[in-house]
Order: C-alpha cells, then structure tokens, then sequence
C-alpha cells in the first residue's frame, strides 16, 4: 500500500521532518519498506500557456507552438515576444491551454531511475528549433497515458511549478500490508491520518461527510428503487446501492484527483471509475458501479439484486476478460438468476461502464472476509478493492461513502441521484463498551498513566471516553473492528504513547524455577523410553486433510473443519494421531528406510470430546505410535508394537491387560477406526481398569489407500489416562546381569479360540513364585484353516544376578512354568 503524505496532511497535521515521521509510524503503527521523494523527480517540470500554435509545414501530426513561462527559466531562446519554440506531436496541444513543460537540462521523469536518464536540450524537427517538451502523463510518469500532453486544469499563472500546483513535492510511503490485517481503518487515507494524528499525540476530527454514518440524499425518483435480498447473511453484512442517471461517461476526472490516484499505484480511467478508486483510497471502501442499463438486460428489464453463495456449473466472464468457474464457496452479485459480479473481487464484462453508460447502479457492501480470502486463492486476484474487504470493512462505512461517491459524481460526471438509496443491512450490532481502570493500564504496561491521560490518548483517535471515579468507559468507534475486551484498549495505550517510552524495570517477582507438571514430568519419561527402545519422534500438523481421514477409514463429518485454513490439504482438526503417523511411512521407506517406528506426543480435537466451557473443541492429548518393516518379521507385527507398549507399561509400573477389538468396534469412535479388529486389542490397565488406548494392526483397506507395507502396526494411547494409573515415573533402569542367561523354547496347543493374552497372563502368574528373572517374548503361532487347536511357541529367557544357574534349576522353572501355563489354558506341551 502506497501512502501520500500531501494527502495525509488535508487531514492532519503533521510538524515533524519526515524521517522523525517515518521513524514514529514505523515504531508505533506499521513497517514502511520505503520512503520515495517525489519532488526530485518533479522540480524542473512549469505550467506553461500555449500562446500560439500551428501545424509544422509537410508534418500530419507536429504542431509548433510558442509558450508563456512567465519568464521563469533564464537560459532559453526566446522570440521578440518572450516566448518559447517548442514541437509538439499531441493531437490535443490547442492555443489557450495551460500544460506541463519540460525545459531543456531537464530529465524526462519517466526514465529518472533508469540506467539511461534522459535528459532534454534543444533539438531541431522538420527544420524548427524545440526547447524541451510538453508532456503527456506517461512521460510525466503519473500513469501509461501518452496520447496526449497534460492539460492543467487549475487556474495558474505561467512559471507555476507543476509540483506545488498538484502537491507533487511530497513523499510517498510504501507500507508492509501484512502487518495491517487486522486494522481495515487505517487501509484508507482518513484513516491513516488518524493514527498519524494519534502516535503524534493530536487529536483527530473526521470529515464531516464521513464522520455522518446516515446520510441524506436527494434523488428525482426517476426510477424504481432497486429490490436488493442478502439470501444468507452469513455473507454479507450490508449491501447498498442507488441508481444514478444523466452520467457523462466520456468525462475526465480532475487532474489533481488523477495524481493522487496514480501515486498510489492506481491507473485514472473516467470519472465514474476514477471517484470510486478515489473513495477507496480515501476512505477505504470498495464501491463498484454496474451499467444499469445492461443490468436490466441479464434479467429481462427488471433489476432484482441478490447476494447469494455460486453454484455448480456457474460461470462468469469478469472485466479483465478471464472466464471462471464459480464455486459453491463463492459469493456473487447475481440480477435474477444471472451472476454479474464476483462480490468483492470483480464486476462482469456483462455489466461494464463504458463510454456509452448513461445510468450506472452504484454498489458500497461487504462481504465475508473468510470466504472472499478463498477467492483470491482461488481465482488469483489480489485487487485493491478485495485486499480491503478481506480485512474486515465495517458496515457503517458503507453509506457516507456511497452518498459522497454520488456528489462527486454529479460534480464531475453530471450524474444525478435517480432512486433512493436501497440498504440490506442484516449484520448491524450495538458499539462495543469496554471497561477498566487506569491501575489496570498501569500494572500491565508498567506505566503511571492517570484516568485523564488515557482519556485524552484515547480521544486523540476518536474513542468516546467517559472517567466516572475510577472507572474508565470506552465506546468503541465502529471503525476499529479489532477491540474487544480491556487487554485490547490496554494494547492501543501503550502503542499510541509508545512502547518504546515505557521505562525498563526489572520485575521483582522470584526468579525461582518454574517445576515442570506431573504430566510433563510423565510425558518425559515416556518420550525417554521410546527413543530409548528405537523409535523417532516426529512433529505434525493438528490439521489434515478430509481425504486422509476418510483413507484411514475415520468419517471427516465427526471432525471440526476450519472455515479458513491455511492450505487446502489443511482442512480439518485431526481426530486422532495414527493417521497423521501413517502419511508418512510410505516416503520413508520410498527414501530407503526398510524399519523403523515413529511416535508423537501431540493434542486432536474431535466432536465426540465435546466443547469447553467457552464454546470451544477441546482438546485431547494423545500418543501415537507406529512400526513399519520391509524385512522378514521375527514376529506378527501387532506383538512388534505391544511390545513397545508392554515397555512402556513395566517402566512405569502399570500392568496392561488386552481385549479384543473383534465385534466390539465402536462405528463412532474415530480412535480405533483405523485398527483392523481380528488383530487388534483396545488396552486396559489391570486394577482401575481406566481405558488406556488402542493396538494392533491396520486394515487392508488403510494399507492399500496409504501404499503401507505389510508389516505394520501401531498404537494411539491417552497420556493423561497413563498419569492417573502410574505408580512410578522414576526411572526403573536395571542392569544387565554379569551372569550368562539361558533360553528356552516352549511351544504349547491350545484350543483354537485361547487368545495369547490368557496364555501370557498364565505365563507371569506362574512367574509370581519364581526369584529367578523369567522374560516372556511370542515366537510363532500356527494355527490350520480348519481346526481345533493351534499352536503357540513362546521364548522364555531366564538369568540370575547372584550365578549361573544350572540345567537342573532351569529344567524345574520351567517345569513350573509350563505345568502353570498348561493347567490354566487347559492345553499341552508339544
């Protein structure tokens, strides 16, 4: 965004140099990426009379002319009569007029920056000395307009500088917008000027004609009120237009006007075009004006305007004559069924003003911020008037601008006021009052502000401030969307006085450590563990997309979606954390790695969890947890990851005991949804029985959506559920014994539906009596298609840290062991 200071100055007054300027807003407002000086590029350029002028013999299009440079310039040729021979090729240079003249020595101010000024002197055409040049806009580089000279419209004597005459000696600030987005007052000159007043420590008066949010206006009624129906107010605040006639498109608007507008990056294009442009820089508020007679030719003559979302479809050809297909998401001006303009964005080709326009329908609206956000990524288009509207355009704004869009209007273009004014305004709301103490401002920002102190910083940029004791009751200007609560007005205090002014002071608080929490402290221990046992922590976006969910077989109806993400393939909060794992395992064996098992530590939200006390989701911790292979597994891959899990559990002191997912899966519960019943447990703890979490393996179906391998499995679990059963976080580290272990394999047949977890439950309840260490690990399970038993193999690892045992001491452990085992499945050693 460029900002004029000239313009600034209409409206403020500003008494430092502009480098203090800079400094202020820069330290107080916004970032200013660059400061240009327009006066250099201006100074040698005088308004000059053209006192003679006619055509150069055997030239169809040169002109001589004689100037009046009121004899400003001393070291030039002139005739008997003073003055000045200058060629001119423009089609409008006629005797009488006032133009723009570029002396020789001068530099065109078109090439002023290039690698090759071009700098003028006196050359000879067709036979005729010529002392400089009169200028035509493009050359002048006010905007790209070379079919003709300038035509200064303002009286002026000749040896006028051109730069004082159209405020031309100024300085112009190019501003970081980002930092602005969420101030759409200030990203209009008036509004701007009010800050400037403010960090200056002025007060601040808004015009008149904007300061009047009801204006009145004349109209002849000549026509019909136009019917205007917001069909969702969801997407528009207030939408208002009126009907004006008599228009005199061909017509230009003032010269000074155009400066301004072309400073600040804008082209000059017609009168009716240009005061639109002019209001939106000005006050910030977009308006657009449709041909009112081609409006009513898209509805067969009647003009019945709704603001309505796209459809399916759709298309409409915009005015820079790109064709687009509009979207649901979209939002549109539609006559009837016919969409003519992309709200907020771009009007239609259908409905352009042209030369030819005698009426126009005059639009002020806004629009949904959110959706018209998706519009420019959608569509690609980053105008002037969206990059306002998707800052969030107060709905007040929209009627004095409209009304003072109309005067200026009748002034430059002859158009008269031909209906009342139609206002759908279903987004109108009471100010916002905020309330507090000067001791609150002051404790916050370590300032000794008094009530009237405030007051008076407050007032400076129009805020209504009532002091009542100790109270403090500010009435929010509807301009400044962006204050709500008391920290809000607090923020503006201090910004507006300078944060830079407020004395450092080191706090006097103890500076004592803060103790981590019992679940940072858990949350720790378990990170420890599983980096400890192999595994690779990874960080994540909460946000996903629908597709992941729905390929992780999770329904992305239960999840939040974000109204404005910041990417499409971010669309919603994550229901879990397993899914988010699994889209990242097939680049990584892609890159080569053919084991590994990844975990995080991170919240999801889901609508099952419901919301907090405030209306919002909330928020749910989680452990997720994956192991993947590509090499020939030791074992299943659902014992591979509750094996992890069984470590984490020993560490802890928690005992786990496993229920089988298979026909109890909960078609509601995003959690396991992932998890192929058949070969996966929801995880209990022993004692309290708290639920734990889920293990196991994936279904085909999320294997083959996500190109997983065949070895994988994983769990998601509750770290807060974890906390509440854990008995110890300290560490449980035990050293390996000095003494050589043994192993034995042991396979016993069960009958066909003994799950593993009773035969390895039966295997640690036979270990209860046993001072030996005896480790449990699963080898193998073999079971028929067709059967009644199968078999289990099971390792059992025994070691001693006080000797060697010998043969006969293990043979009568593990005789204990698999006479336990045997006795509790009721099945045999083989």
């Amino acid at each position: 965004m460029i900002i004029s200071v000239n313009w600034l100055k209409k409206f403020t007054d500003i008494d430092v140099s502009i480098q203090e300027l800079t400094e202020l807003i820069g330290s107080r407002l916004v970032e200013i990426e660059k400061v240009e000086d327009l006066a250099e590029k201006y100074k040698d350029v005088i308004v000059v009379k053209v006192v003679e002028c006619g055509p150069v013999p055997d030239s169809d299009h040169l002109n001589l002319t004689k100037i009046d440079d009121g004899g400003k310039l001393q070291q030039v040729t002139r005739d008997e009569n003073g003055l000045i021979q200058v060629v001119c090729g423009a089609p409008n240079v006629t005797t009488g007029m006032l133009a723009a003249w570029l002396p020789p020595e001068s530099t065109v101010p078109e090439t002023l920056g290039t690698k090759e000024p071009f700098v003028l002197g006196v050359r000879e055409l067709r036979g005729f000395k010529s002392n400089g040049m009169l200028a035509s806009a493009k050359e002048l580089d006010l905007y790209d307009d070379h079919n003709g000279i300038v035509v200064v419209d303002k009286d002026a004597a000749p040896g006028t500088s051109f730069a004082e005459l159209y405020e031309l000696n100024d300085y112009l600030l190019d501003i970081e917008n980002k930092s602005l987005t969420h101030r759409p007052d200030v990203f209009g000159i008036i509004g701007f000027a009010r800050e400037v007043a403010g960090i200056q420590g002025k007060a601040f008066t808004t015009p008149a004609w904007l300061d009047n949010v009801n204006p009145n206006i004349t109209s002849d009624r000549s026509v019909e009120t136009p019917l205007v129906t917001i069909d969702d107010p969801a997407l528009s605040d207030r939408f208002q237009a009126v009907v004006l006639s008599g228009v005199n498109e061909p017509a230009t608007s003032p010269l000074e006007m155009q400066t301004y507008l072309a400073r600040s990056g804008i082209r000059p294009i017609s009168a009716v075009v240009d005061v639109t442009n002019y209001m939106l820089l000005l006050a910030g508020r977009p308006l657009h004006a449709f041909d009112y007679d081609k409006l009513l030719a898209v509805n067969n003559g009647k003009i019945d305007i709704h603001v309505r979302s796209g459809r399916e479809g759709e298309t409409l050809t915009l005015l820079n004559g790109r064709t687009i297909d509009i979207s649901p998401d979209d939002i549109v001006v539609a006559n009837g069924e016919t969409a003519v303009s992309l709200a907020g964005a771009m009007g239609g080709a259908d409905t352009e003003v042209d030369i030819h326009t005698k009426r126009i329908l005059l639009e002020s609206a806004t629009f949904n911020l959110y959706k018209l956000r998706a519009v420019q990524m959608r569509h690609g288009i980053f105008s002037e008037s969206i990059t306002r509207l998707t800052k969030g355009i107060p709905a007040p704004l929209g009627a004095p601008v409209l009304v003072e869009a109309a005067k200026m209007m009748r002034q430059f273009a002859g158009a008269v006021v031909a209906s009342d004014i139609v206002d759908a305004y279903p987004g109108m709301h009471d100010p916002i009052v905020v309330t507090l103490q000067a001791s609150v401002v002051n404790e916050t920002l370590g300032t000794k502000f008094s009530s009237s102190d405030i007051q008076d910083i407050l007032h400076n940029v129009e805020f209504d401030v009532e002091v009542s004791g100790t109270d403090i009751s500010i009435t929010v200007p509807y301009w400044r969307n962006d204050i709500h609560i008391a920290e809000d007005i607090i923020e503006e205090v201090g910004r507006l006085s300078g944060f830079d002014l407020i004395s450092p002071v080191l706090p006097s608080r103890d500076f004592t450590a803060v103790r981590p929490s019992d679940f940072d402290v858990l949350r720790a221990k378990i990170r420890g563990l599983l980096v400890r046992a192999g595994a690779n922590e990874v960080l994540t976006y909460s946000f996903i997309h629908g597709d992941i969910m729905r390929k992780a077989g999770q329904n992305p109806d239960s999840a939040y979606r974000l109204t404005n993400s910041m990417s499409p393939d971010l669309q919603y909060y994550r229901q879990s954390i397993v899914p988010s794992l699994l889209t990242h395992i097939h680049p990584n064996i892609k890159a080569g790695f053919d084991h590994f098992a990844l975990f995080e530590f991170n919240k999801f939200h889901s609508k099952r969890a419901g919301l907090t006390e405030e209306n919002v989701p909330k928020e749910c911790d989680g452990l997720g947890f994956v192991i993947a292979s590509q090499k020939k597994a030791q074992a299943a891959a659902f014992y591979q990851a509750k094996r992890y899990l069984n470590y984490i559990a020993n560490e802890l002191g928690i005992e786990f005991v496993y229920e089988t997912l298979e026909g109890k899966v909960d078609t509601d519960d995003s959690l396991l949804q992932p998890f192929e019943p058949k070969r996966s447990a929801t995880v209990w703890d022993v004692k309290t029985h708290e639920f734990i979490g889920v293990v196991g393996e994936f279904k085909k179906s999320v294997q083959k959506a996500l190109k997983l391998p065949d070895i994988i499995a994983g769990f998601e679990i509750f770290p807060t559920a974890l906390q509440k059963v854990a008995t110890d976080v300290a560490s449980r580290y035990v050293p390996l014994s000095k003494y050589p272990g043994t192993s034995r394999d042991v396979t016993f047949q069960v009958a066909s539906d003994m799950t593993y977890q009773k035969i390895y439950d039966a295997a640690n309840i036979a270990q209860a009596d046993v001072t030996i260490r005896v480790s449990v690990t699963p080898l193998d399970i073999y079971q028929p298609i067709s059967g009644e038993t199968k078999n289990i193999t099971l390792r059992f690892t025994l070691g001693s840290y006080e000797k060697t045992l010998t043969s006969d001491e293990v043979r009568k452990i593990m005789a204990e062991v698999t006479e336990n085992i045997t006795t509790a499945t009721k099945g045999k050693v083989i």
